[in-house]
């Protein structure tokens, strides 16, 4: 562990690791469920969601859509309003590349280094919530969307299921978890699982991919004690381990003469990629009458590690480069509510993070001759370094309902960088909720934002030794990454039609210096963030929801526009043509999309079954030179059916059947082309998963 590190995690454990208290013994199973109730509630005052656009995918709606709870985090985000399907796993939300927010049980986790693989297992969560809008004050650092996980706890979710799900390209999923009381903890464990033929997108449309296969382990723990009448202690252990082989594509042709081979088969192209991350939190909850505190210190630990098959890599492309990231984040937060009076909460907290970020990479290339010919004579250039980073936010806000149809909550935020740059910002925020009738509710928020870049950059040592040889990048200027600033509106309207049917509109403005996007450029799947000049996102969404007690029905509906201008830092990674081309007016981002949909339904047809639906639709991601052309429009349906069994031991059992893609249809997510896409990916064909679980 990183020196300058240390005193962060020991000034962070005292007040969470504070041993504890045995509770009375006259405790019992109803008061200690009564006990998490009243504590979760507190937390939930404590947090801040007013004037946001608030999404929440519940776990019967997680586990009734097809797929149920194995499918990844990122499938049940795409099924809320205002989220863009990406290669590798990636959503956008509203227009925007990453700048999320993760936040597990109220506290938020330091952002870790991205690949293809998930980090959060869905069938652990309680529910998942999407917040958009003009975030209020408590909200920095990420500050598109608020992605709000709650995990299952004994209280609240009793009980555990063991179960297997598999089918379609030798995909076999093992999973078991369970929730309930230990010696006066409230405790939830689960542990997954997965290995497939197919763990990233396919580069071409073929049914299964070449070299595709992935191994993922994923766990999470969680434990609550109620220190006294007042205090509560929670514990959160997490961990994911993804292993992935590189999709190949058969008959690409050599580039150069490498090791003394001219010629190689693509097909036999073995590289791989390990992603391995883990985290921790410890919050300790305490209210004093009026006044509710959360005080959470947390850690992350992440690395990305892209091993190449280096030979037929050299031959082919020209170089090979294996290359290793790692990040060590730690830190803490502190939030606080106080009801001043019955039309006033005030909320104030701080939150630091500090971060080791690792960098080691050995690449190998060829020289070039005077022509600029490669010559045979294969050289290894290595290149490590590291730098440590530091993030402080504070924030005050005020809640006030002006009258009993309309609250104002007004804040100010205050954001300090120390990384690669060293800057700070004092953001105001506002936002009003105007109740008009007890079916009509319209918001509007302002919100004046600071989005420090992720810490996965590119060293100028690496790019200059580089030069005169196969690995040499299109330029050489690599001015640094620069926090994005902007001003965010958000207007919105939420209708209730009768006791079942919500209707909703909402309509977002962000204008932005520096904005910050991300691009792939090599092999490995390790982004590099750089800045546009200027920007411009901007949209509506309409959004529909049906619920009765035999029905769920949903549809979503998004028009955005993302827009930049002028790319300011890591140049070397554009062809000169394209960057002067951008230098001169706005274009649109790559992962920009016009329309984008969602739509699901859940029928509890008969006792113990269900049968469910769900569809995306995206009218295609940019491509070409600099954006200027969009790849085709798709659809893809998925369907699923359950049922519900008393088996021969007594117990319940489920069988369930998933299609996922069911009509099979074929579409490309990217061609290869365009600003920061490094390789084409194609949707994935119809996929067939069956699984049988049983509940205890």
């Amino acid at each position: 562990m990183p020196r300058r590190l240390l005193p962060l995690l020991l000034l962070s454990l005292p007040a969470a690791a504070q041993p504890a208290a045995e509770p009375a013994p006259e405790a019992t199973l109803p008061d200690l469920v009564v006990e998490a109730q009243r504590a979760a509630t507190a937390r939930q005052g404590i947090l801040a969601r007013f004037g946001s656009r608030e999404t929440t995918v519940d776990r019967e709606t997680i586990e009734a859509l097809p797929g149920g709870g194995a499918q990844p985090l990122n499938q049940v985000l795409l099924q809320t309003p205002g989220v863009v399907q990406d290669s590798f796993g990636e959503v956008h939300v509203r227009g925007e590349h990453r700048n999320l927010q993760y936040r597990l049980n109220g506290v938020a986790l330091p952002e870790g280094l991205s690949g293809f693989g998930q980090v959060f297992d869905a069938r652990a969560m309680r529910s998942v919530g999407v917040l958009t809008g003009a975030l209020p004050a408590q909200s920095g650092f990420r500050t598109n969307a608020v992605i709000e996980l709650e995990t299952r706890s004994g209280a609240l979710d009793p009980g555990g299921s063991i179960g297997v799900q598999g089918g379609s390209r030798g995909t076999i999923q093992p999973y078991a978890n369970w929730a309930g009381f230990l010696g006066g903890w409230d405790v939830f464990a689960t542990g997954t699982f997965l290995r497939s033929d197919q763990g990233i997108e396919n580069p071409t449309s073929s049914f299964t991919a070449i070299n595709g296969q992935t191994q993922q382990t994923r766990g999470l723990a969680y434990a609550a004690r109620q220190l006294d009448d007042t205090t509560r202690l929670s514990v959160i252990a997490g961990t994911s381990l993804n292993r992935f082989r590189i999709p190949v594509t058969r008959g690409v042709e050599p580039e150069s003469t490498a090791f003394g081979l001219s010629d190689y088969d693509s097909a036999a192209l073995r590289a791989r990629q390990w992603e391995r991350s883990w985290y921790g939190t410890a919050a300790l909850q305490k209210s004093w009458g009026d006044v509710d505190v959360q005080v959470a210190p947390f850690i992350r630990s992440s690395s990305i590690h892209y091993v190449p098959s280096v030979v037929g890599e050299t031959v082919i492309n020209g170089v090979a480069s294996d290359v290793y990231r790692g990040s060590l984040a730690m830190g803490m937060q502190s939030d606080a509510a106080w009801r001043v009076a019955a039309d006033h909460t005030l909320r104030a907290g701080f939150q630091f993070t500090g971060e080791r970020a690792r960098f080691r990479s050995a690449t190998t290339v060829l020289p070039l001759d005077g022509a600029g010919s490669a010559i045979d004579d294969p050289l290894t250039l290595t290149d490590r370094f590291g730098r440590t980073g530091w993030l402080y936010g504070g924030y005050v806000q005020d809640e006030w309902r002006l009258t009993e149809a309309v609250t104002l909550n007004l804040g100010l935020r205050w954001d300090q960088m120390a990384e690669y740059v060293t800057a700070g910002q004092l953001s105001p925020r506002a936002n009003l909720v105007w109740r008009a009738s007890e079916t009509t509710t319209l918001h509007a928020g302002y919100a004046r934002t600071f989005t420090p870049p992720a810490s996965e950059l590119v060293s100028s040592g690496t790019i200059a030794q580089s030069q005169g040889t196969t690995g040499a990048a299109p330029g050489t200027q690599n001015d640094p990454v620069r926090p994005e600033r902007a001003h965010r509106f958000d207007a919105g309207v939420s209708q209730k039609l009768g006791e079942n049917l919500t209707l909703g509109v909402d309509a977002y403005y962000k204008d932005v210096r520096d904005l910050l996007d991300f691009g792939q450029f090599g092999n490995a799947l390790i982004f590099t963030p750089f800045n546009y000049r200027q920007g411009k996102i901007y949209g509506v969404e309409f959004s529909g929801n049906w619920r009765t007690e035999r029905w769920l029905a949903y549809a979503n509906l998004a028009v955005s526009r993302s827009a930049g201008r002028d790319i300011t830092s890591a140049q070397f990674t554009f062809d000169p043509a394209e960057l002067t081309y951008i230098a001169g007016k706005y274009v649109r981002t790559d992962h920009d999309q016009l329309l984008t949909g969602s739509a699901g339904a859940v029928w509890k047809g008969w006792e113990g079954g269900r049968l469910s639906a769900s569809m995306l639709y995206g009218n295609g991601l940019r491509k070409g030179f600099a954006n200027s052309e969009k790849m085709a429009a798709y659809a893809s349906f998925n369907f699923g059916v359950a049922q519900d069994f008393e088996g021969p031991d007594k117990g319940i059992w489920t069988a369930r059947l998933d299609l996922i893609n069911a009509f099979d249809t074929v579409y490309q997510l990217r061609d290869g082309s365009g600003i920061g896409v490094g390789a084409p990916q194609s949707g994935l064909r119809r996929t067939v998963l069956a699984g049988l679980s049983r509940a205890f």
